[in-house]
Formats: structure tokens, C-alpha cells, sequence
């Protein structure tokens, strides 16, 4: 069964005191195309994902969001000698200028170079196991999302489908009487030279085996969002070709009905991956 292009899923990852979510969105697009949104560090794993993510999904624009919620303890110096310095230089100043004002525990702790702060290295490579356990469980109900949505774009390009042929019917019995009664109002050569511009059979024929083709690729569990597309597009010539041919009210309507129809496929192949 086909795939439709959107889906979301998420899961969370722990790795000692260090948690994070993983998220995955997919939309539609033309080609496959991710973006990343990693912490700081994280880049050395961007193709390990893509390459995980290509395994599964082979059209769309994907996202994939890496958030640390919880990170290790962060450690605390102050640095002594600065904010001793700090207040030596505070003390001399409030002499040579007459001040009063004594330099505040407030005051000091915003001063560059007081507080330092130890943070744990994160390193990408070590967390990859969880990240990429945490990563499949998101994916999967991403594919599970995809999966529901392209069910849905193939009953609807099978009801597109199988009412064409309802019109593709109509103008081939219209055909038939608009041949019969020329036949009887022109002459041979005329007729002949009517019967060679008029002719729409073979886009009838060829119009069939579109339709046919379409529910071939929608049982496929293949990527086909773009071939459909492609032979939308051609559905979309032969029955400007059938209108252009035959110059008749009733064929026109159908004509109509069948643009409409066709539209509808090509819009949802292009919602299929």
C-alpha cells in the first residue's frame, strides 16, 4: 500500500542524569529533504540520522528535532584571585576619588571572570546508541501516520478513477452517434476526411490504460506519488485532445467532468511519497 508524505512522531531518551526528546515531522515535497535541529556538538551524527531516516522514507521534507530537557549538573568555580583583585581595585578607586559606595555580593557576581562555569562535555558519539533507539521508536510512528494517510489518498484516487470511466463511456456512445449521423449527411471524402480529425479512440484507449495503470502503482509498496503525477499529466493532454476533436455539447460536459477528475488525482499524487 502507498504512503502519504505527513506524519509526526516523537520519544523521549535518557543516558544517566542527561534526558532528551526526539521529534520527526514530515511534509509534503518533491524531493527528499531534511533538516536538522541538533544541540550544539551534534553535527558529527547528522548522516547517521539521515541515512537511518532514508531507510524508511523515500520523498518529503523531513525535520528532525534533537531537545535536551535535562542536562548533567553544571559546576560553579569563583575564581578568587579575580574578585579579590576586583575588590582591591574597588577599594582604591573609592579612596583617590572620595566615594563611599563598597562593591556589593550582587554587584560582584555579574562581573566577567568571577563565576565559572564547568559544563559536562556531551559527547554525540557516546549518546548515539539511545539517540538512535529513541530515533526508530519516533520513525515508526511517523510510517504508521504516512501509512494511515496514503490509505486514505488511494481510496480517493480509486473513486477519481473509477468514475472516469463513466465519461470515458459517455463519449465513446456520443462518438459513435456523431459518426452515425455525419455518415449520412456528407459525403464520402468528406466523411473520411470527418471520420480522420474526429477520431478519439485511441485517446480513449490510451485514457483506459492510464487508469489501469494508476491502480497497478497504488497496490505497489514502492514510492510512486511522482509517476502518478506523470501520468496525470497525461490523462490531463488526451482529454484536451478529445475535446479539441470532437466539437459537441454533450462531449464537452463530459470533457469538463473529466479535467475535474483528473485535477483531483494529480493534486493527491502530489500528498503521495
Amino acid at each position: 500500500m502507498i504512503n502519504g508524505m505527513t506524519g509526526f512522531g516523537s520519544s523521549q531518551f535518557s543516558v544517566g542524569s542527561l534526558k532528551g526528546i526526539v521529534e520527526v515531522k514530515t511534509l509534503n515535497h518533491r524531493y527528499f529533504d531534511i533538516s536538522y535541529y541538533l544541540p550544539i556538538g551534534f553535527g558529527s551524527v547528522e548522516e547517521k540520522v539521515k541515512q537511518l531516516i532514508q531507510k524508511s522514507i523515500d520523498r518529503g521534507r523531513v525535520t528532525v528535532s534533537v531537545k535536551l530537557v535535562h542536562k548533567p549538573l553544571s559546576v560553579l568555580k569563583f575564581n578568587r584571585m579575580i574578585i579579590r583583585e576586583y575588590v582591591h581595585q574597588a577599594k582604591r578607586i573609592g579612596k583617590a576619588f572620595g566615594l563611599k559606595d563598597e562593591l556589593s555580593l550582587s554587584d560582584l557576581i555579574k562581573l566577567p571572570g568571577v563565576i565559572d562555569v564547568d559544563e559536562e562535555h556531551l559527547d554525540a558519539e557516546t549518546l548515539w546508541p539511545a539517540l538512535e533507539r529513541s530515533l526508530k521508536t519516533a520513525l515508526k510512528s511517523v510510517i504508521q501516520m504516512r501509512q494511515r494517510e496514503g490509505h486514505s489518498l488511494a481510496r480517493d484516487i480509486q473513486k477519481q478513477s473509477k468514475s472516469m470511466l463513466s465519461q470515458l463511456k459517455q463519449i465513446h456512445l456520443r462518438s459513435q452517434i456523431i459518426f452515425n449521423e455525419k455518415k449520412k449527411q456528407l459525403t464520402s471524402d468528406e466523411f473520411i476526411s470527418f471520420q480522420k480529425n474526429s477520431d478519439v479512440n485511441e485517446e480513449l484507449a490510451r485514457l483506459h490504460h492510464y487508469i489501469d495503470e494508476v491502480r497497478l502503482l497504488l497496490k505497489t509498496n514502492i514510492a510512486v506519488g511522482k509517476k502518478i503525477d506523470f501520468i496525470a499529466q497525461e490523462m490531463q493532454r488526451e482529454t484536451n485532445t478529445i475535446g479539441s476533436k470532437l466539437q459537441d455539447k454533450l462531449v464537452s460536459s463530459a470533457v469538463i467532468a473529466l479535467k475535474s477528475k483528473v485535477e483531483k488525482i494529480r493534486e493527491q499524487s502530489q500528498n503521495i511519497e
